[in-house]
């Protein structure tokens, strides 16, 4: 695989694998795998507020990316894990677009995805602003089969799976069945039912990663820490995000707990910073992190993420956390006891080799590269 070009040797930074301490021969070739809908996301970013009917607003940035399960596949492949991603792409420029940026571009094994004549690659416009985004988007089903999600997938280590209420995966069972570990996600419920029975699939999970206002729903609680002790019932990890407080997680096997506070960053766009968490939570936990740890991490990674556009074109890379790490130990400007809780980067990262924060260019459809 191809590597993400700002971990290559040529930044200056040594490509680093989260993986190297538990890797052994025989093991999968694949780290993680996922699949579902990639998106065009058209981002827009420095709105002073949310459009109003009947004007016209003008936003201060704009970036293209590939989006929707693009984010969490980049997320996974910019921290140094073999991603492979299956899913439908449209045959038009976006979807020929999406498909370049992810497989050249970030070294994603795309060999379970394919190309679709005739189909129109989906499309998501988000508009950030005060420090929350509003989306609006367009596409249709595939067509038969639908998300290539092959009933048996490939041999990996673990997978991230997005459970969707009233359909059940049958590729879930069986990546359990064939060694892998199971991450589940879950999206806003529209049917407004927050039927706890939709969670059914967390019985071949490790983990279930929902955001605090989802927990609270599908446990009828009102605490979010209380939903997630509830959780840890139905899957042996829960692990809930605050937003702008942190995360919280319980180990239903140890009844071991862990919170972390989340670090202070300006946001410029929150879109994709949770697949970005599960994407660092998910690294943490394969390389055998302790608990407080890998929430730590994730945390990071999300909140770096937030301050650039779009959710895939975001996600921090081991340049981006090495940046940050050196900054918040020269600079007094995190919360006291960050240093302490994030000294667990000394033995996993060595010295950074450009400031912080960092800009990205950001692509754009349309620009040829030189």
């Amino acid at each position: 695989m191809t590597t993400h070009d700002g971990d290559k040797l040529a930044a200056g930074y040594p490509l680093l694998d989260p993986l190297a301490a538990v890797r052994r021969p025989g093991d999968p070739e694949c780290d993680v795998y996922l699949t579902g809908t990639v998106f065009l996301d058209i981002i827009f970013t420095g709105l002073d507020s949310a459009p109003v009917r009947g004007t016209e607003s003008w936003a201060r940035g704009m970036g293209s990316s590939p989006g929707g399960v693009a984010n969490m596949a980049t997320a996974l492949a910019r921290l140094g894990l073999r991603t492979s991603l299956a899913a439908a792409f449209g045959d038009d420029h976006y979807g020929d677009y999406c498909r370049d940026a992810l497989d050249r571009g970030e070294g994603i094994d795309l060999s379970l995805s394919r190309t679709i004549p005739g189909w129109h690659s989906p499309v998501t416009v988000s508009m950030a602003y005060e420090g929350e985004r509003t989306m609006v988007s367009h596409g249709h089903e595939a067509p038969p089969p639908e998300e290539p999600a092959p009933s048996c997938p490939p041999p990996a280590r673990a997978a991230v799976a997005s459970l969707v209420p009233g359909r059940r995966q049958e590729w879930v069972a069986e990546t359990v069945r064939r060694g892998g570990r199971v991450f589940a996600d879950v999206g806003w419920d529209d049917t407004g039912r927050w039927d706890p029975a939709d969670l059914a699939e967390l019985e071949h999970c490790e983990a279930f990663l929902p955001n605090a206002e989802e927990a609270m729903r599908y446990t009828r609680t009102d605490c979010p820490r209380a939903a997630a002790r509830a959780l840890a019932d139905l899957v042996p990890l829960a692990v809930v995000t605050l937003g702008s407080e942190g995360a919280y997680a319980v180990d239903g096997r140890t009844g071991e707990t862990a919170e972390v506070p989340a670090i202070a960053v300006e946001a410029m766009d929150p879109t994709g910073a949770g697949d970005v968490f599960v994407a660092g939570f998910v690294t943490g936990t394969l390389a055998g992190w302790p608990l407080a740890d890998r929430l730590a991490f994730a945390g990071l990674t999300a909140a770096l993420s937030v301050q650039e556009f779009g959710g895939s074109l975001s996600a921090p890379g081991w340049v981006e956390i090495a940046a940050w790490w050196q900054h918040a130990r020269a600079y007094d400007d995190q919360p006291a006891g960050a240093l302490r809780r994030y000294a667990f980067l000394d033995r996993l990262l060595p010295a950074a080799a450009r400031p912080w924060p960092l800009r990205r260019a950001v692509p754009t459809i349309g620009f040829r590269q030189a």
